[in-house]
């Protein structure tokens, strides 16, 4: 399995499983810590169409189309005549090329419409429905059950699968495994003089049951899945250690897709079991790889949990299961496999580093990122390398921060520069927004140690370049945390010009921000951004005339100031006066980010004070309109450091 960071990356997703038991590999995966988080997994493939066949054709073909053909088969009673028919050719032409039927390719666009598979994901899903079924089609192809019933069940499954047909295929095989367990439960009975026999009757109902769980996978149920590889794990005979754990290990990775894709605690918590109960069927004496494979995973799990939760016990374990697979995982014996390690090291020590107040877990992550940079090369693996470059960056923009000067931060805009040039907006849409974003961090934060507009500028062009592909529509609350990126640079810069335009920019964006970041759905990050809107507010409000804007201001911040309070502690007995409050409620600033994502700069350096200048600012104007005979006496309000 191969995560990557979306604090700053977002993972690059393609999960394959293999149906034949004798056949199964194992997931590779590799972390980052960053955007919102997601997993690749490698296990090799075996079967008649293989996994380059499906790959190639299917990268071949235009996304956009394959998208429309997705929507005419969901929903086949809105398409058009003319829609339909271009469908199936399609649907046949892609047939003939992968040596399916066209009703089975049908069908694969059908899932992918009834399953709600966003457009710029289909290809991807695409490739894994098509891997699925070329599996379970070959599995059940070399079925051979002693039962001639239960052989012709498997044959007619086998038959409906090929045409699509999979709900019948799936019934099919219900009746085949239980005319297996019956002969299971008849062998039983003569346990003494059938043992064979039993045993046999129990692997192929574990078959069965592997290919339901198969076809659940095709169909992206992943929780059914697992509970079929649970199953089919509990009928392996005892003195089989190697099918036990296959079928516990693809349990263990259905339910790890369920927590991971659809936000589940509950499934990452059993995923995490499970890869500790696999640990003593891959005994390390007897399969050094694959307990160290299995040792990634779990960290794997244990990371994906941890970033979730608020202390830092699941991030210490993930490092302590990734530096156990580094002892196996070797650079010598597997280079490619140490650097994913090395990747997933680095992901869990900067997750580490984001919680403790030093520097010393984000010099490691550093170190474990650049390690990995050494077998990860542009020219052997050119999206890893991007994938850890990126991840580099997010370590070292953290560590620039929390260190003087200038270096880090510059070695970060490098980094993130350098990933840009394989994460190409062609090839990985929402990826290139999402490193367009921390490039738009990483130069916000070196602006703010340089004098002049240039950083500034570009980490404008950042953001804007990352709301090209982070829409609304696509993804809400990423687009959101990109427009309050952007609206502080955009404060920045009105800070360091005249004018008012750039700050009404900033204005805008943070009103964009609003849109998405509700009070209800994420209550601190919509103060976060309220006080933001404060101080561009405030800030415009000392360029203009009038009150209007700085009364906005106190309003904003007095929204901020009230869910802060209340998310914090319980508002005293007969309320404190919002003046105290801003005297009482000074804080410091920094960026504000969010796990699993690039968020940027929040700038809420003085919150409090914000408010209270422009209460001070509006009672100066106030008292000089009523003072209009006394100009000559005039004085310069006091200015409050912000």
């Amino acid at each position: 399995m191969c995560r990557h960071q979306q604090k700053v990356v977002a993972a690059f997703p393609a999960l394959v499983f293999l149906i034949i038991a004798a056949a199964v590999g194992l997931p590779s995966a590799s972390k980052g810590a960053g955007d919102s988080s997601t997993v690749t997994e490698s296990i090799a493939i075996g079967g008649s169409v293989s996994n380059s066949t499906i790959n190639n054709t299917i990268n071949k073909q235009d996304p956009a189309v394959l998208a429309a053909m997705t929507k005419t088969f969901a929903d086949q009673m809105t398409a058009t005549t003319e829609a339909k028919a271009q469908a199936e050719a399609k649907a046949a032409e892609l047939a003939t090329k992968l040596g399916f039927t066209s009703a089975a390719v049908g069908e694969f666009f059908k899932t992918l419409g009834e399953q709600a598979v966003p457009e710029e994901k289909v290809p991807v899903r695409l490739i894994e429905v098509a891997t699925h079924f070329a599996q379970t089609r070959d599995a059940l192809a070399a079925l051979a059950p002693d039962d001639p019933h239960t052989a012709e069940l498997a044959r007619s499954a086998n038959e409906a699968l090929d045409n699509g047909r999979l709900t019948e295929a799936d019934s099919l095989l219900e009746r085949a495994k239980e005319g297996e367990l019956a002969a299971l439960r008849q062998a039983r009975e003569l346990r003494q003089k059938a043992q064979d026999a039993e045993d046999r009757h129990a692997l192929n109902a574990a078959k069965l049951l592997a290919s339901r769980g198969d076809i659940a996978l095709t169909q992206l149920r992943y929780s059914t899945a697992a509970e079929h590889f649970k199953q089919a794990a509990s009928l392996v005979p005892t003195g089989r250690p190697d099918e036990t754990a296959n079928y516990l290990h693809r349990q263990a990775d259905a339910l790890y897709r369920e927590g991971d894709e659809r936000g589940d605690n509950v499934a990452l918590k059993k995923s995490i079991a499970i890869w500790q109960s696999v640990l003593p069927y891959r005994a390390r004496d007897r399969v050094p790889l694959d307990w160290a494979e299995t040792q990634n995973n779990l960290g794997n799990a244990l990371w994906g949990l941890g970033e979730r939760e608020s202390g830092t016990a699941r991030l210490e374990e993930a490092v302590e299961a990734y530096r156990a697979a580094l002892q196996e995982r070797t650079r010598e014996r597997v280079p490619l496999d140490w650097a994913e390690t090395q990747n997933n090291l680095g992901a869990a020590l900067w997750g580490l580093g984001e919680r403790e107040s030093g520097t010393a877990r984000l010099q490691e992550a550093v170190d474990a990122y650049r390690a990995a940079l050494q077998e990860r090369t542009r020219e052997r693996v050119p999206l890893d390398w991007a994938e850890t470059q990126n991840n580099l960056g997010n370590s070292l923009t953290r560590l620039g921060e929390r260190e003087s000067g200038t270096a880090r931060l510059e070695e970060a805009v490098e980094a993130y520069r350098a990933a840009l040039q394989e994460m190409t907006r062609e090839r990985g849409p929402l990826q290139w927004a999402t490193t367009q974003n921390n490039l738009g961090n990483a130069l916000t934060r070196l602006s703010e140690r340089e004098s002049g507009t240039a950083r500034l500028e570009e980490a404008v062009e950042a953001y804007r370049a990352a709301l090209q592909e982070r829409t609304r529509e696509r993804v809400p609350l990423q687009w959101a945390m990109t427009q309050n990126n952007l609206g502080a640079a955009l404060w920045g810069l009105g800070e360091r010009e005249s004018g008012t335009a750039r700050l009404q920019e900033a204005v805008d964006a943070y009103r964009a921000t609003l849109q998405e970041r509700t009070r209800e759905r994420v209550p601190l990050d919509w103060a976060g951004t309220q006080n933001n809107l404060s101080l561009a507010l405030w800030t415009l409000g000392e360029r203009e005339s009038g009150t209007a804007r700085l009364e906005e201001a106190v309003d904003a911040y007095r929204a901020a100031y009230v869910c802060r309070a209340k998310a914090a502690a319980p508002e005293p007995r007969g309320g404190v006066p919002i003046t105290e409050a801003i005297v009482a409620h000074q804080s410091g600033g920094g960026p504000e980010r969010r796990r699993g994502d690039g968020s940027g700069p929040s700038r809420e350096r003085g919150l409090s004070l914000a408010s209270a200048v422009a209460l001070r600012a509006i009672a100066d104007k106030r008292r000089r309109r009523t003072r209009a005979g006394d100009r000559d006496a005039r004085l310069n309000p006091v200015r409050w450091a912000g």
